[in-house]
């Protein structure tokens, strides 16, 4: 019987999995578009999704979907094979970067705040590069579960995953400025956390109109 050491997040495609199963260019790669140093091209994203297909087909997948949170208090997913079937009735696994990277839904079926035209009622999903994903399901009929982003088709958020993410980046542009005021010029990257204990500061009124540092 396995331990519960062996066992722990098993199911997880781990940076640990991914930077054995890739070449070291490309996890480099992957890991300045972690830090906002570079942008996801799609040649390296078709190589991480080769070699996240092969993690999850290995592990008894058959579909992969985009998961996200709408504004419905609920989770959602659209689930997609990963096998694809040519003309001539053979078929073949795959799973591309574009596959990986993005994906779409129809708003209309969400709140939206409003009445839209039917062009507009589009939503994409973008793959959430900094959350592991992740396989349920049971025996050889698992999903490969890609955390995604929700935005609307002029790019408001329809989830609350995308203010969560917009408020960490404003918040390590900020602290990366105040280091650079407080004299600390080398560091380039800020990791931003959420812990149960957090402090609160008080401001007195009149400060709220001073202008920035």
């Amino acid at each position: 019987m396995k331990t519960m050491l062996e066992v722990f997040g098993v199911h997880c495609f781990s940076e640990k999995e991914l930077k054995s199963r890739v070449p070291k260019d490309v996890f480099k790669s992957f890991k300045k578009v972690q830090s906002g140093k570079e942008e996801l091209s799609i040649t390296t994203a078709n190589v991480i999704a080769n070699a996240i297909k092969l993690w999850a087909i290995e592990n008894g997948a058959t579909h992969f979907t985009h998961w996200f949170q709408p504004l419905t208090e609920l989770t959602a997913e659209k689930h997609e094979a990963f096998l694809s079937v040519h003309s001539d009735g053979t078929a073949i696994t795959e799973f591309t970067g574009k596959e990986l990277i993005k994906g779409e839904s129809d708003t209309s079926s969400f709140p939206n705040g409003g009445l839209r035209s039917t062009f507009e009622a589009r939503g994409y999903t973008a793959w959430d590069i900094g959350s592991p994903m992740f396989l349920k399901g049971e025996g050889l009929s698992k999903s490969l579960y890609i955390p995604t982003a929700f935005i609307g088709y002029s790019g408001e958020a329809l989830d609350k995953k995308v203010p969560l993410l917009r408020s960490i980046t404003s918040i390590r542009k900020e602290a990366l400025r105040i280091q650079k005021i407080l004299g600390d010029l080398d560091t380039q990257h800020v990791d931003v956390t959420l812990g149960v204990e957090q402090e609160y500061f008080l401001v007195e009124k009149n400060f709220l109109t001073c202008e920035k540092i």
